[in-house]
């Protein structure tokens, strides 16, 4: 029950978020190649290489290697666009970050599992480009289509629930997944101490990448850089190591909001009036 409302919360909260959103914003980043670049670099290649090096050079239990480098491929969490915006995040570009990663996602973690392969040790074969497909489709751009269709034929309507919808949809989602949170935190004590000092190192060093790639965007590339697409991450973790995948994915979340709370709210605090 409390996972059908999980996800029936965020559905609604992308729903919403859909609403918002148009198609100048989906394409900004399309129409600017440097901050593209800049951003595709960052999530997608110094963030993998970040982890496989740490995953050489620590030692950690085997599992935590593998959660290092399978959460780093897994760029592009579907929250990120109101977790950004609230954050004080240009719309435009983070709404065009999330939908071009979530579209990349498809090609990009199932190529870089098989390129990964031999560092990772584990069979890829289970995770296919159409199964990463079905769950950015189901969790991320479907219900961000019908928001966005929503509000073509029916604007008034769109900005009349819009709001409300957000607001139930977020404290619906944050009583569920506090509720998961403590149901499940007697998982983090499976994890350790060097697995959790790991996740939080590999957090802190995704927000000082995307700050320092980041440029006027700094803020958004640098959370987006330590935000994580859960669900691909426990659909290759489940395949690899089974009844640990949950305590990793937990654990993982308990480090970076340690390390990213501090950070989002120094930013914000020495941010210039607008």
């Amino acid at each position: 029950m409390l996972l059908i409302l999980l996800k029936a919360s965020i559905a609604a909260l992308i729903f919403a978020i859909g609403m918002t959103a148009t198609t100048e914003d989906i394409v900004y980043l399309w129409r600017r190649p440097a901050l593209l670049l800049k951003s595709i670099i960052a999530m997608y290649i110094v963030m993998p290489a970040v982890a496989v090096l740490m995953a050489w050079t620590l030692d950690l239990p085997p599992r935590t290697e593998l959660a290092l480098v399978v959460l780093a491929i897994c760029a592009g969490a579907p929250l990120l666009p109101k977790k950004l915006i609230k954050f004080g995040g240009d719309p435009s570009y983070v709404f065009s970050l999330i939908v071009t990663t979530s579209l990349l996602a498809i090609v990009t973690v199932p190529a870089s599992l098989h390129f990964l392969a031999e560092i990772i040790s584990f069979d890829t074969s289970a995770v296919t480009p159409s199964q990463v497909a079905r769950i950015i489709l189901k969790t991320f751009l479907l219900p961000l289509g019908v928001g966005m269709l929503f509000r073509l034929a029916v604007p008034a309507l769109a900005d009349r629930f819009g709001d409300p919808l957000l607001k139930i949809a977020s404290a619906v989602m944050a009583l569920c997944a506090l509720t998961a949170l403590a149901v499940g935190f007697r998982l983090i004590f499976e994890v350790g101490l060097p697995s959790l000092t790991a996740f939080a190192a590999f957090t802190l060093s995704a927000i000082v990448v995307g700050h320092l790639l980041g440029g006027p965007n700094r803020i958004s590339l640098a959370i987006a850089c330590a935000s994580r697409h859960i669900g691909l991450a426990l659909l290759i973790a489940a395949n690899a190591r089974g009844q640990h995948a949950l305590a990793l994915v937990v654990a993982y979340l308990l480090a970076s909001a340690v390390v990213s709370i501090p950070y989002v709210r120094w930013i914000t605090k020495h941010r210039p009036p607008a």
